[in-house]
């Protein structure tokens, strides 16, 4: 049995070190190929986001737990709202602006909670990994169980 952690980082410009820290924390909890992808990847356009929209300052959180792994990202900011979530879309002709798009199509569940001190969005992923072998990557129009709640 291994131990228990809990992954705590402050948001710096620094996206290789936060993308390493939550690939070890996901490895550790028994995430693999694709799947650890999906989170890091998440977590990455997440914090992008804060960088770019949400005050610059926040803190990801990752803990594992019995339905999977859920990593939040706070962040100072505050202007994230459930609409921005719900208006989330691919602009073939942009380069940018798509990374909430991203974040729901990866994450099983997205949420969103305005605290007194700013956005807190979790990223839950449910479950164990799938067993290893080829895996059909997921298309945009494929519609699955991955949606976001306010």
């Amino acid at each position: 049995m291994s131990a228990e952690f809990e992954l705590r980082c402050p948001i710096s410009p620094d996206l290789g070190y936060i993308r390493d820290l939550v690939e070890l924390h996901g490895r550790h909890h028994g995430l693999s190929g694709e799947r650890l992808e999906d989170l890091v990847v998440a977590v990455n356009e997440a914090v992008t986001n804060v960088l770019d929209h949400g005050g610059r300052a926040g803190v990801v959180t990752a803990r594992a737990h019995e339905h999977g792994i859920t990593v939040e990202i706070s962040d100072v900011g505050g202007r994230l709202t459930p609409e921005h979530l719900k208006a989330a879309h691919v602009d073939p002709t942009g380069s940018r602006g798509f990374g909430l798009w991203i974040i729901q199509h990866l994450c099983d569940q997205v949420t969103l909670e305005q605290t007194d001190l700013g956005s807190v969005l979790g990223l839950h992923f449910h479950g164990t990994p799938a067993a290893p072998g080829p895996r059909r990557r997921r298309t945009a129009r494929e519609p699955g169980p991955r949606h976001a709640t306010p």
